[in-house]
């Protein structure tokens, strides 16, 4: 199984994607449908940042025209005319930067919310064989929390970086302009900064990458241990304080290595405070040496506005420095979404696939020297499926009967391409199902497997997941044939009754008749029944059976049997060993050759003797 967020399993089949490089020209054109937004969240920026560094200009002006004035006591009408052109300033700049505030939100918010979508939708996409080898958890962690982790970085980037770059850019123009001695003070150690900065943000992108993977790991022992299933094998085994431990190991690591990505940058900008704010005090006792050699054109007020300035200066400048790292640190959450956004289905549709005719559909289903062999197996092993080929006619009910491990099921998983045939043809009514649409495939193909599968939802809903237009009295008839009507019925909240978790509120036969009402709403040519009554006890089977048997009739039905009990009426039956067909015909045909079908049935009624 893929651990830590990884897809490693994935990596040999996909050797050719595209690698996760240019990750900024990537990030980009994540907001490019929101463009005009973009031009107006700069132009407000830019208004912003400029706008922010008029008052300590004016400060200046205060001080020298109105407060200390060449001649004279203080000039009441100019001050006050500076004091009402700040005050407006700082009106102005609020309200700006309220709108630039909503602006940001939501297109940052909008572009995580399509990269969430993009992300789910690519991996609705993704084979099936991608899934069994990843672990729920660690896919639900990519959606939530590596996309979540970027969240910052989306809602904040653009304004941050344009805004703070300004406000530098202008408050450096206006310190020179003040006095460009003191600005050399001001300004000799900011490369060094930003070195530094740099080999932080290395480290904080590598301690990144580790975080996230501990996440994955945390989210799928969530997911494995407080499942309906997880919690009941837990308890049935005594296990739950080594799940607790297991859970507290893992959650130890996400401390440590959450204290090590907070603490990693810390003293770099505790460094960084320390120089900025010093800055102040150094002007002053270099404007006194200046000032003691007879320098002239420093005044109180431009020693005034020159600190005002450079504190104004401080707060822009560390919030770029910690952007920066910010964007090195989501780096690694950006190459693990897009690391999954470049996988490429296994199974996609060919170029030029057509759709099946509607209400042209026989059902007609055939194998035609099928070999298969998983992905990730060894070349020189043994294929799962070793050239099988079979036709099943329109309307025939085909039975496929063997022991664990002959690959039954992979035969019902190859017609709706699940798995793709590693050789050899799988036809639907002739074609071959690769040069059909899937969506046209499998909206004819009714699967009714071993596990059923109900949402946690009311019993009408997860009916309806088959047809979400169907009416009440489609409901109702289509349970009724599946022998549930009476049942559901009989609950306090009829079709509205909630089924829990995986449908634990509901016995294993009811909700296998569930699952049977729901792929009868489908009306499909083809049945496939995968198992579907393996798992009950003998009344249940009987009752479930009815409704299989209901459910068959008038349609192409393929049964992947363990119990031969439930397919001895069967117009065909199919004995797989190993991989092979070794025999075909009716439950009469295969009993009198006295073969392999023959040793499984002997051996199944010798069983149910005892």
């Amino acid at each position: 199984m893929m651990g830590g967020g990884d897809a490693r399993a994935q990596k040999a089949r996909n050797a050719d994607a595209p690698r996760v490089e240019n990750l900024l020209g990537r990030i980009t054109g994540l907001f490019v449908p929101y463009r005009p937004q973009i031009i107006l969240t700069i132009v407000l920026v830019l208004i912003s940042a400029a706008v922010s560094v008029i008052p300590p200009l004016l400060t200046q002006q205060a001080f020298d025209r109105g407060l200390f004035p060449a001649a004279g006591g203080p000039n009441v009408p100019v001050l006050a005319e500076i004091v009402g052109a700040m005050i407006v300033l700082y009106v102005a700049s609020s309200l700006i930067g309220v709108w630039q505030a909503y602006l940001t939100a939501t297109v940052g918010n909008k572009v995580m919310g399509a990269m969430r979508v993009r992300l789910f939708t690519h991996l609705q996409s993704m084979e099936l064989n991608f899934f069994t080898k990843t672990k729920t958890g660690v896919i639900q962690s990519r959606l939530q929390n590596d996309v979540g982790g970027v969240a910052a970085v989306l809602t904040n980037t653009i304004s941050s970086v344009l805004g703070n770059t300004v406000t530098v850019i202008a408050a450096l123009v206006a310190l020179i302009l003040l006095n460009w001695q003191l600005t050399i003070i001001a300004v000799i150690l900011m490369p060094i900064l930003v070195v530094a900065q740099r080999r932080v943000g290395q480290v904080r992108a590598r301690i990144a990458t580790k975080t996230q993977e501990s996440l994955s790991d945390m989210t799928a022992i969530t997911q494995e241990t407080l499942s309906v299933s997880g919690i009941l094998l837990a308890k049935s085994f005594n296990q739950q304080q080594t799940e607790i431990g297991r859970y507290s190991a893992e959650n130890d690591n996400q401390v440590d290595l959450q204290v090590r990505q907070q603490m990693s940058g810390q003293w770099f900008f505790a460094m960084v405070s320390i120089f900025l704010s010093s800055i102040p005090a150094i002007v002053y006792l270099v404007a006194g040496f200046l000032l003691g050699n007879g320098a002239s054109g420093i005044t109180a007020g431009t020693i005034v506005a020159f600190t005002t300035v450079q504190a104004r200066l401080l707060f822009p400048l560390l919030g770029l420095l910690r952007v920066a790292l910010d964007l090195q640190t989501s780096g690694a959450l950006f190459a693990r979404i897009f690391e999954y956004l470049d996988l490429k289905p296994a199974i996609a549709d060919r170029p030029g696939s057509t759709d099946l005719p509607e209400g042209r559909v026989a059902g007609r289903v055939g194998f035609e020297n099928v070999v298969f062999r998983y992905a990730d197996a060894s070349p020189d092993s043994r294929p799962t499926l070793g050239g099988v080929s079979f036709d099943i006619a329109p309307g025939q009910f085909a039975a496929f009967v063997g022991p664990s491990g002959a690959g039954k099921t992979t035969v019902s998983y190859l017609i709706p391409r699940f798995y793709e045939a590693t050789a050899g043809r799988v036809l639907f009514d002739g074609i071959d199902v690769r040069d059909l649409s899937q969506e046209s495939l499998v909206a004819h193909l009714g699967i009714v497997s071993q596990e059923t599968y109900l949402f946690h939802a009311t019993i009408a809903e997860n009916l309806r997941y088959a047809k979400p237009t169907a009416t009440q009295a489609e409901l109702e008839a289509a349970a009724t044939l599946a022998n549930i009507h009476d049942r559901i019925m009989s609950f306090d909240d009829g079709y509205e009754t909630m089924v829990g978790e995986r449908g634990y509120r509901l016995s294993g036969g009811e909700k296998q008749r569930i699952a049977i009402a729901r792929v009868l709403l489908k009306n499909p040519a083809v049945l496939i029944l995968d198992e579907a009554t393996s798992a009950l006890d003998s009344i249940s089977e009987r009752v479930v059976q009815g409704a299989l048997d209901t459910a068959s009739r008038g349609r192409t039905t393929i049964a992947i049997a363990h119990r031969l009990s439930t397919v001895v009426n069967a117009d065909v039956i199919f004995v797989v060993d190993d991989g092979l067909i070794v025999e075909h015909g009716t439950h009469a045909d295969l009993l009198s050759r006295g073969g392999a079908y023959f040793n499984l049935y002997s051996e199944q009624v010798a069983a149910t003797s005892f």
